[in-house]
């Protein structure tokens, strides 16, 4: 069976007005292109990441370094997908997103140019190493979710944190056994 992608209107999941450049907190999940587990295996209900996944790590980490004004928190890389927390400071200060609009910033200091960035670092590497130019890796798109309060970012380390221990029953997992009711 050939390649399929879908070509439809994807319905965004952004806030409308929202200023994603805005100092604050966000969560992110990015899904390998077709959901191919290529970045490692769950064993024992932990990650062990092969040389893939080793890249995904890195780059992730390089994040911060290459914008200072980024922290980046909990996150894991998955067989497919991997999440992560990132704090936007660009004024100097680390506070929760606000749900209000403010002045736009430069759109390279915006979440999706943090992300865009992250999965072109991946993908250069990645086909680089297995010699495959213009292989996809990512899906066209990412998730992510404002992060507003102590709670939020509490509940979001925890679900990070316990994500390959719940792999069996992840959505995200194609070995999961899904059921029509």
């Amino acid at each position: 069976m050939g390649r399929h992608r879908e070509r439809h209107r994807r319905r965004s999941i952004r806030l409308k007005d929202y200023d994603y450049a805005q100092d604050g907190a966000y969560f992110v999940t990015v899904c390998t292109d077709e959901k191919r587990c290529i970045f490692g295996d769950i064993v024992d209900g932990q990650m062990r990441l092969n040389s893939l996944g080793c890249i995904v790590r890195d780059e992730w980490l390089k994040t911060a370094n290459l914008r200072k004004y980024v922290t980046l928190d909990e996150f894991i890389v998955m067989p497919n997908h991997m999440h992560g927390i990132i704090f936007i400071a660009c004024r100097g200060v680390l506070q929760y997103a606000p749900t209000t609009r403010i002045e736009f910033r430069s759109p390279a200091q915006t979440i999706g140019a943090i992300v865009r960035g992250f999965k072109s670092a991946v993908t250069k590497r990645i086909n680089e190493l297995r010699g495959s130019p213009g292989v996809p890796i990512w899906q066209r798109n990412y998730y992510e979710h404002v992060i507003r309060n102590d709670d939020d970012l509490n509940e979001i380390r925890y679900y990070i944190s316990d994500n390959p221990l719940k792999w069996h029953l992840d959505k995200e997992n194609p070995n999961t056994l899904r059921t029509n009711l």
